[in-house]
């Protein structure tokens, strides 16, 4: 994929505007410090970055997005990546690290990767639902969690778990993701996707409160609406997730994931922030 300058343009036309009236748009961020910044999850448009990853990150700063989740780096180095992101005034705040690249020695290579990124958010994007059979298998996980908490603390990183639906199933009188909360150290982050949750049964809103703190990073995902609704067009209540991530949650970023599409992923994704300023944020 070749992102014309043309489509740059049209997807950035907020951050076009701003300097057709002559502000800098770093001294406009200055000005807006007290907000949570808005990241995009590279999920939501993984298509373009495995085709021009380059790309696709100018065209994401364009819009206006602060930073960057990464759900994989398509072959890039940590070095090129970096020089991308500074390229454009971005920044890294979090990667979804699979498993595997988690477990044991392995950590050590995503440490050193991110601490490049200038990234210290190592999110496990997904666990199986096994996991969640019983208050034991729980415990287990855990363990294996903060195992990898106090690994990533020695190099200043910090170790996180991302929602997905089957968290939010039964075990006992509580959710798998509530108990997977109480049964880890609260360095370990808890990564709500209002979506995911809402779409397994779950309360974002309840749930964000039981762990004050914990939500340093913020999955912001319609649910409801019409097919491919952006963030603000659905049945999340949006008031109510900000509130408390911006009280008693702990909330450093907001992160918009878009999974389904109104037009292409990047014209999806720029509504969604569109959307989001539009409600103050």
């Amino acid at each position: 994929m070749n992102i014309s300058r043309r489509n740059m343009l049209k997807l950035g036309v907020g951050a076009g505007a701003m300097l057709a009236a002559g502000v800098n748009r770093l001294e406009a961020l200055a000005g807006e410090d007290k907000k949570i910044p808005i990241a995009l999850e590279m999920y939501s448009v993984r298509t373009d970055c495995a085709k021009d990853m380059a790309g696709v990150l100018a065209a994401v700063g364009k819009m206006g997005y602060q930073g960057v989740e990464f759900a994989g780096y398509h072959n890039h180095k940590a070095e090129d990546l970096r020089k991308m992101l500074d390229d454009n005034g971005l920044k890294c705040c979090g990667t979804h690290a699979g498993l595997d690249t988690m477990k044991g020695d392995a950590i050590k290579k995503q440490i050193e990767f991110n601490q490049i990124l200038g990234n210290k958010y190592l999110i496990i994007p997904w666990m199986p639902g096994t996991y969640a059979k019983s208050l034991e298998t729980i415990k287990k996980a855990g363990a294996m969690l903060d195992g990898m908490a106090e690994k990533a603390k020695t190099a200043g990183m910090r170790v996180g778990y991302h929602a997905h639906q089957h968290d939010f199933a039964k075990v006992g009188d509580k959710t798998a993701w509530e108990l997977l909360g109480e049964n880890t150290s609260p360095e370990v982050i808890l990564q709500m996707d209002t979506g995911n949750c809402l779409m397994g049964g779950g309360d974002p809103v309840r749930i964000l409160k039981e762990f004050p703190g914990r939500a340093v990073t913020v999955h912001l995902k319609e649910f409801g609406g019409k097919q491919g609704a952006p963030v603000g067009e659905g049945d999340v209540d949006w008031k109510q997730v900000f509130e408390i991530c911006e009280t008693t949650g702990g909330t450093k970023w907001y992160i918009v994931e878009q999974e389904s599409y109104i037009g292409t992923p990047l014209e999806s994704v720029a509504a969604c922030l569109k959307n989001l300023r539009k409600m103050g944020k």
